[in-house]
């Protein structure tokens, strides 16, 4: 559930059982069982959609953000980079063959 490490401390039992998360998985639980019981394809195919659910909401709550985004802008920096290097290039070569061209 998306706390850093000094969070954890301070949050209680009692507001980890209550988290929209564990809400959640109990809701998916509930409409999973109540779907296969009565024979609601719906409710089952709900109850089937909201389980997976909930851990994938887990696991983007826990994911580090900051530290992604960084991440992603350091790699495209070096896209960026490489691209005017390469544009250098082609730029000094085509400098090249037109002085090549002309006598």
């Amino acid at each position: 559930m998306g706390y850093t490490q000094k969070e954890k401390g301070t949050v209680s039992w009692l507001g980890l059982i209550f988290s929209m998360e564990a809400f959640l998985l109990v809701m998916g639980i509930i409409l999973l069982v109540f779907g296969i019981v009565n024979d609601k394809s719906i409710i089952t195919f709900w109850g089937c959609v909201i389980v997976p659910g909930v851990f994938i909401l887990h696991k983007v709550r826990q994911t580090d953000w900051t530290k992604h985004w960084q991440d992603m802008e350091a790699e495209h920096n070096l896209q960026k980079q490489a691209e005017a290097r390469r544009r250098e290039r082609e730029e000094a070569a085509r400098k090249v063959s037109e002085d090549e061209k002309q006598p």
